[in-house]
Formats: C-alpha cells, sequence, structure tokens
C-alpha cells in the first residue's frame, strides 16, 4: 500500500550530505562505548554524578557523553565544558601525550577541559563539585539569554538580576 504523500527529505537535525552532523556529533562507536560506560562507572564517578544530577551552580550536566570518537565522562554542555575523572592509568605510558591530544581536538571545538584526579574526588568530593561550578562560571554561555541580542564581537555578556 503507498501513500499519497511521500515522506520529505531529512535537512538538518544531522542529515547532512557529506555524514557532517555539527560540532556535537558523535560516531556509531562513541555511542555504544557511551552506553556501556553508563551501566559500569567506577567510585569517583559515581559520586560525582549523585551531585551533578542535582544541576549544582544550576547547571545541567551530561554523563558519559559521546562526542566525535571519544567519550567524555561529564559535559556541560551549556558552557562547552567537559569533565574527565582521571586515575592512575592516565599517568603511564603515552597516556598523558594522548590526553593532551584529546584536549586539544576538544579545545579545536569549544570544549574547555577539567580533569580532576580520581583520588581528589574520593577525598574532597565537595571541592570536586565547586572546582566543577567554578568551572562552569567562568566560561560564557553558549548562547545568549532569551529577549536580549547577542553580544557583539569584544563584549562580555553580563547576567541581569
Amino acid at each position: 500500500m503507498s501513500s499519497a504523500f511521500s515522506e520529505p527529505p531529512r535537512n538538518g537535525e544531522g542529515d547532512h550530505p557529506q555524514g557532517g552532523g555539527g560540532v556535537l556529533s558523535a560516531s556509531a562507536n562513541a555511542f555504544r562505548v557511551a552506553k556501556r560506560e553508563r551501566r559500569s562507572g567506577n567510585l569517583p564517578e559515581v559520586l560525582i554524578w549523585r551531585e551533578l544530577r542535582n544541576r549544582p551552580g544550576g547547571y545541567k550536566f551530561r554523563r558519559q557523553h559521546p562526542l566525535g570518537e571519544v567519550v567524555l565522562d561529564f559535559a556541560c554542555l551549556e558552557r562547552r565544558l567537559a569533565i574527565e575523572i582521571d586515575g592512575v592509568v592516565h599517568e603511564r605510558g603515552d597516556r598523558p601525550e594522548r590526553d593532551l591530544r584529546r584536549d586539544a581536538w576538544l579545545a579545536s571545538r569549544g570544549f574547555a577541559m577539567l580533569r580532576l584526579p580520581a583520588s581528589y574526588v574520593l577525598d574532597n568530593l565537595d571541592g570536586a563539585i565547586a572546582a566543577i561550578v567554578d568551572a562552569c562560571d567562568a566560561r560564557l554561555p553558549l548562547h545568549h539569554p532569551a529577549g536580549s541580542p547577542p553580544p557583539r564581537s569584544g563584549e562580555v555578556l553580563r547576567e541581569l538580576k
């Protein structure tokens, strides 16, 4: 049975002729890894997520967020902040160089990286959450507030109170 109406082609919403998808797109493999990682999770990440789910500072966070070929432990998309909880494995072998390349790749897409040692999270959870909120506060929002024009080049966005 055929329909009298054909479905229009989807332009936008991730359908790009050369497989684009924009700055926040991710590969199928990254989505699979993110899904697997959300089910597991180590203790420092679980503790941080319990707090970030409550939206400290009014910020929304995502856990195991896929981006390109990488999966971020946590992300605040509004402020383009990536948060990684680094265990001791990040100090071994070629991992420091890989982390630097990853940080540079994220920076090229407008993301700042905040790396917190897992030991710090376990020893001082409140301090870790405060550091995350401070890092979000230090970054300008991705979008300008509704009802006002975007800032001009070189202007600083000020919040109205």
